[in-house]
């Protein structure tokens, strides 16, 4: 298993680092295109990744792992490669079009190898490989940048290359699958469950389309509007991140023992509050400190909206469920992006920012009025 979690390591810190910094920066400051255009590519690079896993599935199941996986982070290495150098949008989205099959058959593979016995401790640490690869990535790689753009980009390279290298030692043996059951039977159960939780929905999309909407413009907005470098950029995502970590236990058995809705209500709404602060914050250490807010407001809404979540997940075909509100949830994910990009491009990077505050407020709004727990809590008695 520590083989799957170096490798899921590896590339969900490369994909981190270039989503979140690396692309931004470069394509906009080095390669000339508007952050619109930046938009499309992270949506498309998305897009790409959640119809993979439609079919990613079925290939694992009739060819060996051995040689879908290692296809798949070539194909992705290529899509990489070729996004350094591009010099026209269509060249820009298919690049980043390509740079998104890989990731999906490593996480079914990883999946795949988790031992039935030891479940909660696999789980475990792969959720903690990727949580580490996602974080540091444009951590580690904001402090580059500000040496060298070559210097980052070659890095991210041979870190992907290592994983391809290390895929090729992966056994075609499964130790776990999902239990199989008709696809009519899929998709009547998966539509029930959309039904039952329609309170949930909004949240679903309406999150991630605000955190979309950050993507490509953060690394602009800490630079050209609060006048930053990159490497202080990092030490903003350090404080986040660090808060984040340190509260998700506490916050998570506060949830159980209060109740899920204040902590959905007070937590989108400190978020969006301390996202419009944050327009504001032109001193490192008061845009540190607004940072380390987000992360506990991150860490508020994380615990309590996952075991919301849960009550809808069917039995024994947990990945299937997770699978499907994976991809409500990327339908915001898809759409944030470019519509960030395009605000930044027609307004300014801090309109970006300031819309998706109003987009995490409106959900605190609701929640506040329609809560959602007595639908999740009738969910559970009746599946």
């Amino acid at each position: 298993m520590m083989l799957y979690g170096i490798i899921l390591f590896l590339v969900e810190f490369v994909r981190g680092a270039f989503l979140v910094s690396f692309l931004p920066t470069y394509a906009v400051k080095a390669l000339g295109f508007s952050v619109t255009a930046v938009g499309w590519a992270v949506s498309i690079h998305y897009i790409t990744d959640t119809l993979i896993k439609c079919f990613a599935g079925y290939l694992l199941d009739r060819f060996p792992l051995r040689f879908i996986v290692p296809l798949g982070l070539a194909v992705s290495m290529g899509g990489l490669w070729l996004m350094y150098s591009v010099h026209s949008l269509w060249l820009l989205i298919a690049a980043s079009a390509l740079f998104g099959i890989g990731l999906s058959p490593i996480w079914l593979v990883c999946l795949s190898k988790v031992r039935p016995e030891h479940r909660a401790e696999h789980m475990g640490m792969l959720y903690t490989c990727w949580l580490a690869g996602l974080g540091s990535g444009p951590i580690v790689l904001n402090f580059i940048m500000d040496k060298s753009y070559s210097l980052s980009f070659w890095i991210m390279l041979v870190l992907w290359g290592i994983g391809l290298a290390l895929s090729l030692l992966i056994t075609n043996t499964k130790l776990s699958a999902p239990e199989p059951i008709p696809l009519q039977q899929q998709i009547a159960m998966l539509w029930e469950r959309l039904r039952s939780m329609k309170k949930l929905v909004p949240g679903m999309t309406l999150q991630t389309m605000a955190a979309g909407m950050l993507v490509p413009v953060l690394p602009g907005f800490t630079t050209n509007y609060l006048g930053f470098n990159y490497s202080q950029y990092s030490y903003l995502l350090i404080a986040g991140g660090l808060l984040t970590v340190g509260a998700l236990i506490p916050m998570g058995r506060l949830s159980d023992r209060f109740g899920k809705k204040w902590f959905l209500v007070l937590g989108f709404a400190a978020f969006a509050l301390t996202l419009f602060s944050l327009t504001l914050a032109f001193h490192l250490w008061v845009a540190m400190l607004l940072a380390a807010v987000l992360g506990i407001s991150y860490a508020a809404v994380l615990p309590a909206w996952n075991a919301l979540i849960a009550h809808y997940v069917p039995k024994n075909h947990e990945g299937m469920g997770w699978g499907l509100f994976s991809s409500v949830e990327g339908i915001g994910v898809i759409i944030g992006p470019v519509l960030g990009g395009w605000i930044a491009d027609t307004f300014s990077e801090s309109m970006t920012v300031l819309a998706s505050a109003v987009l995490l407020g409106a959900i605190a709004v609701y929640y506040f009025l329609s809560p959602p727990e007595s639908s999740a809590s009738q969910a559970a008695v009746e599946h």
